[in-house]
């Protein structure tokens, strides 16, 4: 085992997915026994709304790589953005990032693969919704509900923005998600956008959800405590 890493995450988007990372990273490295380093810095959830929906992404990399700057000069060894949404442009971002980037995407490929998961579901943002997880899954086909994609991606703006989860909302995208096993034949349904905890903790829908925020903690936890070093990881 090696040095564990000081973590950088990008918080913000929104407030309560990083509440949620904060909570399961501290868990996952209490089961581990061993220390965490942790930097956290604040992204504005409204203007990666505005640059999400219009494509901008060289914009909000730029916005990345302020806050990454920071994190580094706080000693941080890596960086994670804390939304699955905010991914639209990790490709931008990484070309100007002063820290290596812990995709939150690239590592689902693999865990559904081990899961022997064939097609899943995907509840998110639209453009991930729209893009099947930014077209990233290679090993595993994504489905989703193309008629409802502005409909649900409002619903989960709106919740992530709140940072709290109402009756109504709740209801539709459980509901979405039974539509996607019963109509399209997914195996599990994937939380892919980070505030889904809002919506699905507590909950038994029926089905298998699968929290993509966990695989991303998992991972974020083995490079902090020295489990696994960022050469292991694939882009």
């Amino acid at each position: 085992m090696g040095a564990g890493l000081h973590i950088g995450l990008i918080g913000g988007i929104g407030p309560a997915a990083t509440i949620v990372y904060y909570q399961r990273l501290c868990d996952a490295m209490r089961a581990r026994s061993a220390p965490l380093e942790l930097t956290v810095v604040q992204a504005d959830i409204h203007a990666l709304i505005e640059n999400n929906l219009a494509d901008r992404r060289q914009a909000q990399a730029e916005i990345y790589a302020r806050l990454i700057d920071r994190l580094a000069a706080a000693g941080a060894d890596c960086a994670a953005i804390t939304s699955l949404g905010g991914h639209f442009c990790l490709e931008e971002t990484r070309a100007l990032s002063a820290l290596p980037l812990v995709s939150a995407v690239a590592p689902l490929d693999a865990f559904f693969a081990t899961e022997g998961l064939s097609r899943v579901g995907l509840l998110g943002t639209r453009v991930v919704m729209r893009t099947r997880l930014y077209g990233q899954l290679e090993r595993t086909q994504a489905v989703a509900l193309d008629d409802e994609i502005d409909r649900l991606g409002q619903l989960y703006q709106d919740l992530a923005v709140a940072g709290r989860c109402d009756t109504a909302t709740r209801a539709a995208l459980i509901e979405a998600g039974r539509r996607m096993v019963d109509e399209q034949g997914a195996e599990a349904i994937v939380l892919a956008g980070t505030d889904l905890n809002l919506v699905f903790d507590g909950q038994d829908p029926g089905y298998r959800v699968i929290d993509a925020l966990d695989v991303h903690v998992a991972l974020l936890a083995d490079l902090a405590s020295g489990a696994r070093g960022l050469d292991t990881l694939r882009d």
